[in-house]
């Protein structure tokens, strides 16, 4: 029987809950698939933060490079720890060390959910460059407390990142419906913007069964509300594609729905999954949380792994719980109640 190591990293708040309910329902799928799932789980968090000093050991990223993938449930709590700190001390660092340059989130509407759209016909994948760009910490203040303080964030954009995360969306574009969009400011960011538009256009030449457009960032933020249906795949820069995301999970009902994965496409590193609703610390502990956007991170886990069988029937699972209303509605339906119908359908 196949073993897959898996590190879980429950994090802060809700983020405990919703892996519980994903490990739970992974490891039955594991069961009835015939392979198994080896979890070591890490207490890294902002709690590990304010006893050590640290988001997590100094060895952090070597313990954690060997493991198949990490399953992460969410960081933060902003008010014991700067969001700054947390975000650069723990997941940042992680997905930067792992090269996960490619940031995966799927948008479409599950059933018996009820998104703020009309439109029910919409599957947008959108994919977020990871590493680098807006968030790359380039950067520094000077002159900190006075009124000559100044404060310099550096976008860092290379040609072998763009290129890949470029890459990356034609590949996924030509094995779904053949149509690709690009994200930029392009009229407003004449250099960074321009150089994305450049290699785009410069790689459409190899994908001529892909027809890619380029859109502007505040026409495609429209263009999601207005016409959804009219997207497949979407490649953005690492700011672009954090606010598009937010967005698409707002059109697919809420950031409980919001799945995502973290990926290294050459497998030379552990890929990271994890729900990115956040640790939601005002409804922490009163077992509301909604966890099928973290069962779903972990469908997309086994898919990556292998064992598409298994994914396809968690995915199934969850699609039969909210068609029969369980977990549709925001805040109706305790965290057990939901993670025990996705069970009992995975029978």
């Amino acid at each position: 029987m196949k073993t897959y190591k898996i590190a879980l990293l429950p994090g802060d708040g809700i983020g405990r809950d919703v892996t519980a309910a994903a490990w739970a329902v992974l490891e039955k799928a594991a069961r009835l698939n015939e392979f198994s799932l080896d979890a070591t789980s890490y207490p890294w968090s902002c709690d590990f933060y304010l006893e050590n000093g640290s988001m997590m050991p100094a060895d952090g990223i070597e313990t954690l490079r060997s493991f198949d993938a990490i399953l992460l449930g969410a960081v933060g709590w902003p008010h014991k720890v700067p969001d700054s700190v947390s975000l650069h001390g723990l997941l940042l660092p992680i997905r930067k060390a792992f090269v996960q340059y490619a940031n995966i989130r799927p948008h479409r509407l599950l059933p018996g959910v009820q998104g703020p759209l009309r439109s029910d016909g919409f599957d947008i994948l959108c994919i977020r460059e990871n590493t680098e760009g807006e968030y790359s910490g380039a950067g520094g203040r000077v002159h900190q407390g006075t009124d000559s303080e100044v404060a310099v964030e550096t976008s860092i954009f290379t040609r072998k990142g763009v290129e890949r995360i470029l890459r990356f969306g034609f590949e996924q574009a030509r094995a779904r419906s053949g149509k690709l969009a690009s994200v930029t400011k392009s009229n407003a960011q004449k250099y960074s913007m321009v150089f994305w538009d450049e290699i785009t256009q410069r790689l459409s030449v190899e994908y001529p069964e892909v027809d890619v457009t380029s859109y502007h960032i505040d026409a495609m933020a429209a263009r999601m509300v207005m016409a959804p249906d009219s997207l497949d795949v979407v490649v953005a820069s690492n700011l672009f594609g954090d606010i598009l995301t937010d967005l698409g999970a707002a059109i697919q009902g809420g950031l409980g729905f919001a799945a995502s994965a973290n990926i290294n496409p050459d497998r030379s590193a552990p890929s990271m999954f994890e729900p990115v609703h956040g640790s939601a610390p005002d409804i922490a502990h009163l077992g509301i949380a909604n966890p099928i956007a973290a069962i779903w991170s972990g469908a997309m886990m086994l898919e990556h792994l292998g064992e598409t069988a298994a994914a396809a029937k968690v995915m199934a699972s969850i699609e039969a719980t909210t068609a029969r209303g369980i977990g549709a509605i925001p805040g109706k339906d305790k965290t057990d109640a939901i993670t025990a119908s996705v069970l009992s359908a995975l029978d």
